[in-house]
């Protein structure tokens, strides 16, 4: 179980650390903004918290001092957890009343810490066995510092859930409300931290082993932390993330695209603008462009051949949509024209004139969106034979 635990703190240990280099990144043009700089030292402390957590995992003694790996370790995330919920009222909170109220939290923390370090040092913190602090004593003194820090951590997690949502719901900003809401997110999952801890701590104060259950308060933790990692950090990762995004749906729908466009390409080899695979990776959004427009011209070039009379039946699956039992219908149409166009058969009635079928090519996205259904249709179509 010790190996699971380090793990856990590890975890959280580098989701502090990815989300303080992702904010360092922009010191030059953020270090005068006062929240900026607040939001980093929450960051070190988050940092602290869970590097000590792992080195108390790792042996029993920091400095030369048994124990002492854990007492930072909890006076660090006092307060990282005042300085979190300064963050909070700086972000959300009129500027008196953020002031107002962060005072009262710095009291607070200052006054929790020194009475952490006052029952560590009276209950003989460097003179007991690590697992005390670790998965609980039935000491009184060691008992009644570990529920402390409990609390101490427990009473944050639910203010800032009670925060959270009035105020994500008064602010106009899209991405400080998304933070909001992940905030809350990781306000609950690590109040079920603090419950899963206080049912470890008084399961061995009783002397009930309840096994890998244990566990559970490092999974939450972990979670938690990585959860309020992102949300501290969204203005910065979430653009990023929104182009990586839709540069992995253009890349998906200029893939789906091929097995159509290499069809039509081979039938109308002039439809290409220049010679396939000579645009680079980077230019993604042109090719795609491209792309679309080839299987336009391709698709235009086949209109001689294709038969205006109405399909014969196409096999869908029953429960397909009006959309999709059309883009079958047109997927046929096409691979009908394409053998048609090899043969040198026109047909009777052949849809030489008019558009594809009224829709509408100004909008690029909706484009894509139903020329890939068409694509992923005829590449079904061309496996059954």
């Amino acid at each position: 179980m010790n190996t699971i635990r380090t793990l856990c703190f590890v975890i959280a240990a580098l989701s502090s650390y990815a989300a303080l280099v992702n904010r360092l990144l922009q010191a030059r043009r953020s270090w005068r903004d006062t929240t900026y700089r607040i939001l980093l030292v929450t960051l070190v402390l988050q940092c602290l918290t869970f590097t000590m957590g792992a080195v108390a995992m790792a042996g029993d003694r920091f400095l030369g001092v048994r124990n002492l790996a854990v007492l930072v370790m909890h006076v660090s995330a006092v307060a990282f957890c005042v300085s979190a919920q300064i963050i909070l009222l700086r972000w959300a909170a009129a500027a008196e009343e953020a002031a107002r109220r962060s005072r009262y939290w710095l009291i607070t923390g200052s006054a929790l810490s020194v009475l952490l370090v006052g029952l560590f040092l009276i209950a003989d913190g460097p003179g007991r066995p690590a697992t005390d602090f670790n998965t609980g004593s039935g000491q009184p003194l060691v008992l009644t510092y570990l529920l402390v820090f409990i609390v101490s951590q427990a009473v944050p997690c639910v203010t800032i859930f009670r925060q959270c949502g009035p105020y994500a719901r008064m602010t106009d900003n899209a991405s400080l409300r998304q933070a909001l809401r992940m905030l809350s997110v990781a306000a609950v999952v690590l109040f079920l931290y603090c419950l899963c801890r206080t049912v470890n701590i008084l399961t061995a104060a009783w002397g009930i082993d309840i096994g890998a259950w244990q566990l559970a308060s490092n999974v939450f933790s972990a979670a938690g932390i990585v959860t309020l990692s992102l949300s501290l950090t969204l203005s910065a990762w979430e653009p990023r993330a929104a182009r990586l995004l839709d540069w992995a749906r253009s890349y998906r729908s200029y893939r789906a695209l091929y097995p159509l466009w290499r069809d039509l390409y081979e039938s109308s080899p002039d439809i290409v603008l220049e010679p396939p695979g000579s645009a680079a990776v980077s230019d993604l959004d042109y090719r795609l462009h491209r792309r679309v427009i080839e299987i336009r011209d391709g698709w235009r070039d086949l209109r001689p051949f294709i038969d205006r009379s109405a399909p014969g039946p196409v096999a869908v699956h029953p429960g397909a949509s009006t959309e999709s039992r059309q883009a079958f219908t047109e997927a046929a149409q096409i691979r009908q024209a394409l053998g048609a166009k090899r043969a040198g058969t026109v047909p009777d009635h052949s849809k030489d004139a008019g558009d594809f079928d009224d829709r509408n090519t100004d909008n690029f996205t909706a484009e894509v969106a139903w020329l890939t259904q068409v694509a992923t249709a005829y590449r079904k179509l061309s496996k059954a034979g």
